[in-house]
């Protein structure tokens, strides 16, 4: 069974900066993807970032291009989401997925990820 951990998540201002980590327990993730989605409330899982087994591929949701940045370490079997130049609408409940079997990058919905962290609360505030 895996299991998913997030942290970083907090306060921050308009225009500030946080990174995530997501650690990976109960088996490796070194030849997997990864991903980030998030929450706001009343609306959808939205995807965030993805990124390919090797780090080789990365992918962004169009709103956080150019301002975030995915990464991982597989000696340490975590992944980070460095985000940039954060605005209120990035407010959201930030979870970190894994899928089964999946080693490229390019899996943006929800639906494509088996297992979850618990998310961890990012509040952006004007």
């Amino acid at each position: 069974q895996v299991q998913l951990v997030e942290s970083g998540g907090g306060l921050v201002q308009d225009g500030g900066s946080l990174r995530l980590s997501c650690t990976a327990s109960g088996r490796t993730v070194s030849s997997v993807a990864m991903g980030w989605f998030r929450q706001a409330p009343g609306k959808e899982r939205e995807f965030v970032s993805s990124i390919s087994w090797n780090g080789g591929r990365t992918y962004y949701g169009d709103s956080v291009k150019g301002r975030f940045t995915i990464a991982r370490d597989n000696a340490k079997n975590t992944v980070y989401l460095q985000m940039n130049n954060l605005k209120p609408g990035d407010t959201a409940v930030y979870y970190c997925a894994l899928p089964i079997a999946r080693f490229n990058a390019d899996y943006f919905q929800a639906s494509d990820y088996d297992y979850w962290g618990q998310g961890t609360q990012v509040t952006v505030s004007s």
